[in-house]
């Protein structure tokens, strides 16, 4: 058997340190941004928690590296993560106009979009260019407000932009809205929260079959770089195989 020489075992060496010596290395804190997105992500006593939440932090435990976790606007989150290096965001939808302006680490939580309306109103769509006359409530620069805005839909004509979903959920029921553009677990969770009950209030006026199927997912804007982004792909792929993604599904939905 050939031995190598100590230029050659050295070499070797220095590789495999090169390989796992990146930014993502035990101890180090990995900067996250994310929203208000009950029940995938949200603020409860101080400290961001939910569905999602729980999935990236069982990421990051099997890296063995901690997260620094700041809500914040969406449109605030978006920015952040889209012009900054090493920055993950989640929960986002990934989308055609998306598609590269992310690095995206995979899915980890359903995701599903709807028009809804308010119980009594009767308002059924047939294609979504009707919703056209109607005043539908937005969050800005969320995947629903971007869907709509590629459909021909305007801010400040047939959309009312806000920073928050739960803003969206009074709109609609005080009537000022005729429409809101949310996921479907959102929107059920802050109907309960404001106390009633959603199957009695939502109405789902239109089901996105093109918005948001795949799910929500954990992504690096492009000045991160792909060797980055891998390691927490691989951690996603490997909870996943271990059976703790699908435990988190079962515990939260």
């Amino acid at each position: 058997m050939r031995r190598r020489s100590p230029s050659t075992r050295w070499s070797v060496l220095l590789g495999w340190l090169a390989f796992w010596a990146g930014p993502a290395l035990a101890g180090e804190t990995v900067r996250i941004v994310t929203e208000e997105f009950p029940p995938y992500n949200y603020t409860l006593n101080g400290k961001v928690t939910g569905l999602a939440t729980e999935v990236v932090q069982a990421v990051l435990d099997e890296m063995n590296v901690k997260g620094s976790i700041q809500s914040m606007p969406w449109a605030r989150a978006y920015d952040t993560a889209l012009n900054s290096e090493n920055v993950m965001i989640y929960s986002i939808s990934r989308t055609e106009q998306r598609d590269k302006l992310f690095k995206w680490v995979g899915v980890i939580a359903p995701g599903d979009w709807y028009l809804f309306s308010l119980q009594g109103r009767n308002l059924k769509l047939r294609h979504l260019d009707e919703a056209k006359k109607y005043q539908t409530a937005t969050v800005n620069e969320d995947v629903g407000e971007q869907f709509l805005v590629s459909k021909g839909f305007a801010i400040g004509k047939n959309l009312q932009s806000s920073n928050k979903y739960e803003f969206n959920y009074q709109k609609l029921k005080l009537g000022r809205v005729d429409l809101w553009v949310a996921n479907g677990l959102v929107a059920a969770h802050l109907a309960r929260e404001a106390g009633d009950d959603p199957a009695q209030v939502l109405v789902p006026a239109y089901h996105f079959t093109d918005l948001g199927r795949e799910g929500n997912y954990m992504a690096f804007g492009p000045k991160t770089s792909d060797a980055y982004v891998d390691r927490f792909r691989k951690a996603l792929e490997a909870i996943k195989q271990k059976g703790i993604y699908d435990a988190l599904q079962k515990k939260w939905l």
